[in-house]
């Protein structure tokens, strides 16, 4: 069984989705003429803004700081630690490169999950690829299996990752048994998600800015520090990256294993192309009223997690000194604050891998809830169950190896993520229309709002009346 997964995972995280998530942000970027880099001021614009007579979603702030929640994890800390050790300073430029492509990726999925978007029975908005697969591609199937495999990785076993790296973080910095941080987790993660999506959007509104810009700030402290190094470390990252440096085992080798690992490093870390923000995507309530400026905001996100955090990790391992290959991992990036601001370090990272790890858990709940919701098993007994089966994951994660169910999640990601990709390709028509009315009602100085019934080129799928004219 353990070779059957392994093998799955080798040719959908080694062929199918690394070059495909790449192709498929290629594709977007010039497809939507570089929407993502010329129309930048305007995910800013659509993020500070928010609807107030619209109670049926979430503010677009709140939106962006939950799938902020789920997508900065330990693999900010870890991930990007991992990276430097095994593809050198270049991997960060490859990881710049294919976060610039991912935040087109983002822009089509949010953009395709707010069109597609329904009112729940309690009158909220619920949306994601499996609805936009069900509806625009009228492939319920495909947004079951989409929904069943989302509910398995993020729902559960990430969940269990996560508060592993929580329990192994604590114990390391505080000798706190790690049952007892499972217990912890599991009852303040209980408090968040037995609220629902509401309670958990405004716990992320609160937290995400907070450890972000803690952790921000700490990497400019030693930008500042090490203000004289700065052009040479630069110079660094580009001359790994296109092997302008001379490198142990040939040029073209160190290329590669820069190139692989950025880009693997920068898929994991900003989802962008995963299915998973759309999902939360869905549920706000976009100012203005039209389904491209939710895009916008998710690929605000991916350059937030991307170019923002996991540079800041990079700033502070290649500006602290310690050698790459010594150690790697969240030990690296430990040994690197250390060498910034003493013994607080490693205290520092804990306390960060605490607060990114559990942002990721309630992030990942509110992504599986929807898609139960899809499955319609969305009333209280089958939510209710499922927040049971997060919370008893968040323990078990904690004081047991989760290697073998990670294997399994990464498998059941991998699905659903090639799914996703087929499906938001053959909506690009979509994107690409509803892009164009948006930028062009800008341009003219008009209000981009967005009417279902006056664009009549539209695939049918999208609810008129969620879509219509506000009196």
């Amino acid at each position: 069984m353990d070779a059957l997964i392994d093998l799955v995972n080798t040719i959908f995280w080694g062929y199918i989705l690394i070059y495909g998530l790449l192709a498929v942000g290629v594709y977007f970027t010039f497809r939507l003429r570089l929407i993502q880099i010329l129309h930048f001021p305007e995910m800013l614009r659509s993020v500070l803004r928010a609807d107030a007579t619209d109670k049926s979603g979430i503010t677009p702030f709140q939106a962006l700081c939950t799938s902020l929640a789920s997508r900065v994890g330990t693999g900010n800390i870890a991930g990007v630690a991992v990276a430097l050790t095994l593809g050198g300073p270049g991997a960060i430029f490859w990881m710049w490169v294919v976060a610039a492509l991912g935040m087109a990726t983002a822009f089509a999925e949010s953009t395709l999950a707010q069109l597609y978007k329904v009112k729940d029975e309690q009158g909220r908005y619920r949306g994601g690829p499996a609805f936009y697969i069900a509806r625009g591609l009228k492939a319920p199937w495909a947004g079951g299996v989409f929904s069943v495999c989302l509910i398995l990785s993020f729902g559960l076993v990430f969940n269990a990752v996560q508060a592993n790296s929580i329990a192994d973080a604590m114990h390391g910095a505080f000798e706190i048994p790690k049952l007892w941080t499972g217990l912890a987790v599991a009852a303040l993660s209980g408090v968040i998600i037995f609220g629902g999506i509401a309670a958990i959007a405004r716990t992320a509104e609160l937290v995400v800015p907070f450890m972000a810009l803690a952790y921000v700030a700490l990497a400019l402290y030693a930008l500042v520090t090490h203000l004289g190094a700065v052009p040479a470390m630069l110079g660094h990252i580009v001359g790994s990256a296109f092997g302008i440096e001379p490198a142990a085992g040939g040029v073209s080798g160190a290329v590669a294993a820069a190139m692989l690992n950025g880009v693997k490093r920068g898929l994991f870390s900003n989802e962008a192309g995963m299915g998973s923000a759309p999902n939360i995507a869905a549920v706000a309530t976009p100012d203005p009223h039209h389904p491209v400026s939710q895009g916008f905001v998710q690929s605000l996100g991916v350059f937030i997690d991307t170019i923002v955090i996991c540079t800041a990790t990079a700033l502070l391992i290649l500006l602290s000194g310690v050698e790459l290959g010594t150690v790697t991992g969240t030990q690296l990036t430990q040994a690197a604050l250390e060498a910034h601001v003493g013994g607080l370090g490693r205290y520092f990272v804990a306390i960060a891998i605490f607060f990114f790890a559990f942002t990721s858990i309630i992030g990942n709940y509110s992504y599986a809830e929807n898609a139960l919701v899809f499955l319609g098993h969305g009333h209280v007994s089958g939510v209710v169950i499922l927040r049971l089966g997060v919370l008893a994951m968040v323990v078990w994660g904690a004081i047991q190896s989760v290697a073998t169910v990670f294997n399994l999640a990464d498998a059941s990601m991998g699905l659903m993520a090639s799914i996703n990709l087929v499906a938001i390709v053959l909506l690009s028509g979509t994107v690409v229309r509803l892009a164009q009315d948006y930028l062009a009602k800008r341009k003219s100085g008009v209000e981009p709002l967005f009417i279902a019934s006056e664009m009549s080129d539209l695939p049918p799928g999208v609810d008129g009346e969620i879509w219509k004219r506000k009196r």
